[in-house]
């Protein structure tokens, strides 16, 4: 057969902080590697430690057991090259790098030029940029390394590497989800295949990390920019590709420089040549993984990234059982059915806590909801410690009307009783409100915003109902009947607070709302420009306050998974203080 160079791409779950386990997950997959005669496995960006270690990365002995497991896994004695992020402290500096291990050695350690310090990244907080640009020279061809925000920038540090000679120029990544996000990677990468002509591979990691969920979606390019092999969206792959020896070694002569790219050339370090003891193994027959899978819908990978964030965050922090408090409307519905399919009928436990404001068709809606999941519902009147909490606040509230405080004490009660449960029985609570409302602080602070983690943190509630109809829609496509009671899906939403209540009360119709929101909380744009699109001028007005002012209620709210590339967390850091008002 055709002398062919096997690369591997690890599409890996760690866990942040538990060294030993990520250890024996890496060398589970360097080991199915080397059993499939590969030549090269990659592994995501500081796969070791996990990703993102945060803080973590300032406790000193912390770096040094992440050296200490490196070496255990050095000493696997793999036939094949190991590609693997780690955090590197080296003199008094630490380093986002990735070591090349060849034959029980490192054979060179790369540490990541560009740093992103924007959204959700603070690399600049922990470590320092490396100073050199490295090119591998085998026998027969050249290859590169890279990390993560090396290949965004363009012209940079990969283009570099790709003009000195490199044939093939690999990335090693832990790039955090966003909808959409695996067809923005997949083009920006074509277009840098194209343009070097060179092939491509991009490890990603998978899984999820607090707010933070990895999609996966490693892809192998051709020099013409067809995507010849692509991961699976959040599982774990080992994704195998064989390249031919042959195409590698015709790599045509340096690119010509762009004037663009010869100006900011300068900015980066040189491009040093490093020879790597490798010789390509024999194959028996070639790997055909060409695997790409087919395009999937936005409502389904929406869906996809909320059950594996929380699994992930379920899983990794020693959770089994589920609790959710239902109210008979669709976010808790949807929250429910998210839960259900990540724990199953037996772990998920739901509960309705009525009042007398609470309607027919929320009770309805509750049952139905419970009945389709298999689910028990407890249900526990709150009528009797309202009246409680009343009675003792009567002196001091006595000839005042009831108000907000008075319906924020049922959400608070509630509160109190999802905790109890989950302390007596030590399930994690799953708090239920949705962005919209999150952003404009319609929700109880120690109420419904009571629990450890919140799937629905950066879903609009727009979204909610296409996602609650989309999943409905896959059940019935396997048979099944609608999870999501139809009575949820289209009852107006509502918070029964109070007599005859409906959120549009309070709140633009969400179609209105979640478009302003859009605008500015994602795109910072200004209420002029908000209002160019049709929206009235106040209101426009209005809910940016609402926003601004809800800082404090989102600061206190549990961790939740993020799909947009702003969320309302660590991409967007408000002061809880804050006098500013647009004119």
């Amino acid at each position: 057969m055709k002398s062919t160079f096997r690369i591997a791409l690890a599409q890996i779950n760690p866990v942040v902080g538990d060294l030993s386990y990520n250890e024996k997950l890496i060398s589970k997959f360097i080991r199915s590697a080397d059993k499939k005669t590969c030549d090269l496995i990659l592994f995501p960006e500081l796969t070791l430690s996990g990703y993102p270690p945060e803080d973590l990365l300032l406790e000193p002995q912390f770096i040094k057991d992440c050296n200490r497991y490196l070496k255990r896994i050095i000493k696997l004695n793999s036939k094949c090259m190991v590609v693997l992020g780690y955090p590197e402290k080296h003199g008094d500096r630490l380093y986002n790098s990735s070591a090349l291990i060849v034959d029980s050695t490192i054979a060179h350690t790369y540490r990541k030029v560009c740093l992103p310090n924007y959204g959700v990244f603070d690399e600049k907080r922990y470590f320092h940029a490396g100073n050199e640009i490295p090119l591998y020279e085998l026998d027969r061809f050249k290859f590169a390394i890279n990390i993560c925000e090396d290949i965004w920038i363009n012209p940079g540090p990969a283009d570099l590497q790709a003009a000195s000679g490199a044939s093939l120029v690999l990335t090693i990544n832990s790039s955090p989800y966003h909808i959409r996000k695996s067809r923005e990677r997949i083009s920006m990468l074509t277009s840098y295949a194209k343009r070097n002509r060179v092939y491509y591979g991009y490890v990603n990691l998978v899984g999820g990390q607090d707010e933070l969920v990895f999609d996966g979606c490693s892809v192998v390019i051709d020099p013409n920019g067809k995507v010849i092999a692509l991961g699976e969206m959040f599982e774990e792959d080992l994704l195998i590709v064989d390249l031919p020896v042959s195409k590698l070694e015709k790599r045509s002569a340096p690119i010509q420089l762009t004037k663009r790219f010869r100006d900011v050339a300068d900015s980066f370090p040189q491009v040093e040549p490093y020879e790597i003891p490798h010789r390509i193994r024999r194959k028996s027959k070639t790997v055909r993984s060409h695997r790409v899978e087919k395009p999937v819908s936005r409502e389904e990978e929406i869906y996809r990234a909320l059950k594996k964030g929380t699994e992930d965050y379920i899983k990794k922090n020693g959770f089994t059982d589920i609790l959710v408090g239902l109210s008979g409307g669709i976010d808790s519905a949807l929250t429910a059915t998210i839960a259900y399919d990540v724990v199953g009928s037996e772990k998920l436990h739901l509960v309705f806590m009525p009042t007398v404001y609470t309607q027919d068709i929320s009770y309805r809606g509750a049952r139905g909801l419970a009945d389709n999941l298999g689910v028990k519902l407890i249900e526990y009147e709150i009528d009797e410690p309202f009246k409680l909490y009343k009675d003792i606040l009567q002196s001091e509230f006595k000839g005042l009307p009831e108000d907000i405080t008075e319906e924020n004490l049922q959400a608070r009660i509630r509160g109190n009783l999802l905790m109890a449960l989950s302390n007596k029985f030590n399930r994690l609570v799953l708090t239920t409100g949705n962005k919209s409302e999150v952003a404009v602080g319609y929700c109880t602070l120690y109420g419904d915003t009571a629990g450890g983690f919140s799937v629905l943190k950066d879903v609009y509630k727009t979204m909610v109902f296409r996602l609650s109809k989309w999943r409905n829609r896959q059940e019935r496509a396997n048979g099944g009947a609608n999870i999501i009671p139809s009575v949820i899906i289209n009852r107006p939403p509502s918070a029964e607070l109070r007599a005859d209540q409906q959120d549009t009360d309070s709140l633009p119709p969400y179609s209105v709302l979640d478009s302003i929101l859009k605008r500015y909380v994602e795109k910072g744009e200004s209420p002029k420009e908000i209002a160019n699109l049709g929206h009235d001028i106040n209101m426009v007005k209005r809910i940016i306050r609402l926003v601004d002012t809800a800082e404090y209620k989102r600061r206190q709210g549990a961790p939740g998974v993020r799909i947009t590339p702003r969320a309302l967390g660590k991409d967007r850091r408000m002061p809880i203080t804050n006098r500013y008002r647009f004119e």
